[in-house]
């Protein structure tokens, strides 16, 4: 059996949707729990309350999804706010749906 495994580049946002925060991680899920649970209490998420996961992509290939989070950390704020209205324009906190 192929054990096939995914990365995620993804962004997370506060509750007033004014900060938000890039990052890849293989297990998204548990990614989201540890920002959601401040488990690095001097980390920047923890400091501005940033746990709400609102957009994320799949990649087979960790070198893609850091490409990926590069592109999308060194774009402006409008366009961070254009990729998660395309893709969650009601900006609900995906982690619930997983």
């Amino acid at each position: 059996m192929i054990y096939e495994k995914y990365y995620y580049t993804y962004i997370n946002t506060n509750k007033s949707h004014n900060v938000f925060y890039v990052g890849v991680t293989d297990n998204l899920l548990n990614r989201n729990d540890q920002h959601k649970n401040k488990e690095n209490k001097d980390s920047f998420t923890a400091k501005y309350n940033v746990n709400k996961l609102v957009y994320y992509e799949t990649f087979n290939n960790i070198n893609d999804a850091i490409t990926r989070e590069k592109q999308i950390k060194a774009g402006s704020r409008k366009k961070k706010i254009a990729l998660i209205n395309k893709l969650n324009p009601l900006w609900r906190d995906l982690a619930l749906d997983m």
